[in-house]
Order: C-alpha cells, then sequence, then structure tokens
C-alpha cells in the first residue's frame, strides 16, 4: 500500500472541521425556528383562549338582551291590551256625556219654550189691556174728529165757493196767455230758423280755414306717406315725433311741428273772433300693452305723447285755450289686423281742428 504524499494528508483534515461547523449553524437555525414556533403556539393559544372567554362573555350578554327583549314585549302586550280598556271605558263615557248633554239640551228647550209660553201670555194679556184703553181713547177721540169735521166741512164749502170764482178769473188769464204763446212760438221759430243758418254759416266758415290749413300743410311738409290728411284729420305717424316707448319729442320732431304751428298761427290769424275754434291733438298707439314705471298702461302712453306736442304748440306761440289734448290709446285703430303694418298706421298723433 503507497502511503500518500504528506501534503493530501493535511487538505484532507482540514476540510472536515468546515463541515461541522456548517452543520452547527443549520442547527442553530432549526432550533431557532423551533423556539420561534414554539413562542408563536404559545402566544396564539393565549389569543384562542382569551377570544373563546370574551365570546363567551358576549353570549351571556345576548342572553340577558333576549330575556330583556321578552320582559319588554311582555309589556308591550299588558300596555296594549290596557289601552285597549280605556279605549273603551273613554268610548262608553264619551257616549253617555253625549246623551247626557242631548237629554239636557232637550229639557233645556222644553223649559224655553214653557217660558216663552208664559211670555206670550203675558203679552198677550197686556196687549188686550192696552187695546182696550186703546178702544176707549179712540172712540173720544172720533166723536171729537166728527165735531170738528162737520165745523171743517162748512170751512171748505166757503173756501170752494171763493176758488171756483178765482177759477174763472184764472181761465180768462189763460186764454189770453195762449195767445201770447202763440205769437211766441212763431217768433222762436223764426229765431231758431236763423240761429240754424248762423251756425251752418259759422261751420263752413270754420271748414274752409281748415281747408287752407290742412292744404298749406300739405303744401309745407309734402307727399310722406308717414304724415297725412284723413278728412278733418292731419295725421303724424308716431314715429315720425317719437321714439319706441318714449313721450318727448325729437330734434327732428320739433322741426316738422314748427312747421305746422307756425302754418296755424298764419290761419287763425285770419279767422274772425266769433268762432269758437280749437285744435284737437289726439295720442294713439297699438293694441300690444306697454307696462313701465312710467307708463303702466297705453292710456298713459298716448295721453303723455298727446300733452308733449301740446306743451311743444303753446312754446310756439299758440294759445293754451285753443289746445286740447287726450289720449285714446288703442282703442280706435285705422287697422284692425295684426301686422307690422297696421301696428304702424295704429301709432299716430292726430291733429284736428275744430269747434270747442
Amino acid at each position: 500500500m503507497a502511503i500518500a504524499p504528506r501534503n493530501s494528508r493535511r487538505s484532507s483534515i482540514d476540510i472536515w472541521p468546515g463541515f461541522v461547523d456548517a452543520l452547527s449553524q443549520l442547527l442553530m437555525v432549526i432550533i431557532f425556528i423551533l423556539l420561534v414556533f414554539t413562542a408563536g403556539q404559545f402566544y396564539l393559544g393565549t389569543a384562542l383562549s382569551g377570544r373563546e372567554q370574551a365570546l363567551q362573555k358576549l353570549q351571556h350578554q345576548v342572553d340577558e338582551l333576549a330575556n330583556l327583549l321578552a320582559l319588554e314585549r311582555q309589556s308591550n302586550e299588558e300596555l296594549r291590551s290596557g289601552t285597549a280598556a280605556l279605549s273603551s271605558q273613554l268610548q262608553s263615557a264619551v257616549a253617555e256625556r253625549d246623551q247626557l248633554k242631548a237629554d239636557l239640551a232637550a229639557k233645556s228647550d222644553a223649559l224655553a219654550q214653557q217660558q216663552e209660553s208664559m211670555a206670550a201670555l203675558g203679552d198677550r194679556s197686556r196687549a188686550l189691556e192696552w187695546r182696550a184703553e186703546s178702544a176707549e181713547q179712540a172712540l173720544s177721540a172720533e166723536k171729537e174728529i166728527s165735531r170738528q169735521a162737520l165745523a171743517r166741512v162748512d170751512e171748505l164749502n166757503a173756501q170752494i165757493a171763493t176758488l171756483r170764482d178765482q177759477l174763472s178769473r184764472i181761465a180768462a188769464a189763460l186764454d189770453a196767455s195762449e195767445a201770447k204763446v202763440k205769437d211766441q212760438q212763431g217768433q222762436i221759430v223764426e229765431l231758431g230758423k236763423r240761429l240754424n243758418l248762423a251756425l251752418v254759416n259759422k261751420v263752413e266758415e270754420l271748414a274752409r280755414y281748415r281747408s287752407e290749413f290742412f292744404g298749406r300743410l300739405h303744401e309745407i311738409l309734402g307727399e310722406r306717406s308717414d304724415i297725412r290728411v284723413v278728412g278733418d284729420r292731419f295725421i303724424f305717424q308716431s314715429e315720425v315725433l317719437f321714439s319706441p316707448g318714449s313721450a318727448d319729442l325729437g330734434d327732428d320732431a320739433k322741426k316738422q311741428l314748427a312747421q305746422v304751428f307756425a302754418t296755424l298761427k298764419e290761419v287763425s290769424a285770419k279767422i274772425p273772433p266769433e268762432i269758437s275754434w280749437i285744435l284737437q291733438i289726439g295720442g294713439h298707439t297699438d293694441h300690444r300693452p306697454i307696462s313701465t314705471s312710467q307708463f303702466p298702461s297705453n292710456w298713459e302712453l298716448s295721453t303723455a305723447r298727446a300733452m308733449s306736442v301740446v306743451r311743444f304748440a303753446i312754446d310756439q306761440g299758440i294759445p293754451a285755450a285753443r289746445l286740447a289734448a287726450a289720449g285714446f290709446a288703442d282703442q280706435q285703430p285705422l287697422d284692425g289686423r295684426n301686422s307690422d303694418d297696421a301696428y304702424r298706421r295704429n301709432r299716430r298723433i292726430e291733429l284736428k281742428l275744430t269747434e270747442r
């Protein structure tokens, strides 16, 4: 057998102690794990034991609550039974009370009727006594009245004779008066004819000045669709004079109206003083409603526009006594349709030269 060299023997001897160290370390790790596992089992057992005790306590509390609930339910049943009994007793008491009230009311009515009967008997007795006394007094009064009536008859006979004499004289006076009235009626008829003729002449004369006034206005303002002459009225569309929803005259409107009132001043200077003429200025709107703080309705708007024209006419020298303002709202439309053109035609200011 060959002997191994010294160096190789030493190497094998050195490997063994390292293997032993590894096993010892592994054993220590295993022991540590066992200790940790054992400690964990201990703590887990303790925790489980505590939970079981807590569960037992909770179960005990649940049992107690169940017992309390059963007692409470029993109490509720007893209270319900007692409440039902009390309700029945209350209904019986209410019915008995109502019956007593009805009996009391019936007895009160009977007593009242008896009292009324007694009062009626007393009143009747007093009335009979009073009637007897009155009959005696009336008999005495009738006797006195008869005596006075006889005296009055004699007096009336004398008065009738006097009245007959007066009537005869009045009849004669009436005959004379009727003749005078017939003569006066003839004079009144004649005066009426003269007055009617004078009125017709005045109307024709005013119509002539009106025609002259409107004719000259037509010449001054020219042919315009928004300013028209219709019969005895000169019509301005509102858009010519006012902004929508406003009663203030603009500068262009004042220029147009200044020409109108200058012409009126010239024509009115020719009108005789005995003709009582007036320029009526009417404001008109369409039927669409307006509601503002300044103009709650179309009445206020139409009147305010007419007043604006009247104030401007006074500023232009037209006497205030010859002017009148009127607001007609939407009550006198020229066109009854519901269209923009109809609304535009109905919104207008009318000037009418007429008698006062």
